[in-house]
């Protein structure tokens, strides 16, 4: 085990999916998180099953927190954003470590933003935020709504400034409850969440 992991202590997570017009969303969040960032952030972006990622190498350049592919059995480690690998779902485990799973697509997507999110909220309950971006599917409505059901927050970029609008509209409809906000607004979100122990104040 990483010695840096103290998993006894808790701490809240982020949770983050995309699809078409990822890259420049998460462009305009992902940077603006300072180094000390004390949550645990892990985003899901649609991607070709049979290419590499080049998620970290982009953000690693741009971000000031740690950023890494996810690795499976990888304890969750706060102040670093872990990107999906191509066609794996990732999970959160109950002892805060992260898992990849080859089962079958969800809205045709592996990874799944549902998968991740859902896994995430059991785990985290009310310490855990979702943020559903652009994106063209269905996918991450269900998840979103798991996030909020558990009593975390729930952000959706507003779909008139997304490339791909049927993402942060099925999530919207999903989950009525959730913070509607443009780009600027979700990264000033992030930023002003003052983490509890294991929630936010």
């Amino acid at each position: 085990m990483n010695a840096e992991v103290k998993v006894n202590e808790p701490f809240p997570a982020v949770v983050i999916g995309a699809s078409v017009g990822a890259i420049e969303a998460l462009t305009r969040i992902l940077p603006t998180l300072p180094a000390g960032f004390p949550c645990a952030v892990m985003v899901v972006v649609h991607l070709p099953r049979h290419s590499d990622s080049l998620l970290s190498a982009i953000f690693s350049e741009r971000c000031m927190m740690k950023v890494k592919e996810a690795e499976d059995k990888e304890p969750l480690v706060p102040g670093t954003i872990y990107f999906a690998a191509p066609d794996y779902h990732l999970l959160v485990n109950p002892d805060f470590t992260l898992a990849l799973s080859s089962d079958e697509p969800v809205h045709y997507s592996r990874p799944s933003v549902d998968v991740l999110f859902e896994s995430a909220a059991a785990v985290f309950g009310d310490g855990l935020t979702g943020v559903i971006l652009t994106g063209s599917n269905e996918d991450g409505a269900a998840g979103l709504a798991a996030v909020s059901a558990a009593g975390g927050y729930a952000l959706v970029q507003n779909p008139s400034t997304a490339e791909g609008r049927n993402m942060p509209a099925s999530a919207i409809s999903a989950c009525p409850a959730a913070h509607v906000l443009d780009l600027e607004g979700i990264a000033a979100f992030l930023n002003a969440m003052k983490p509890s122990g294991g929630t936010f104040s």
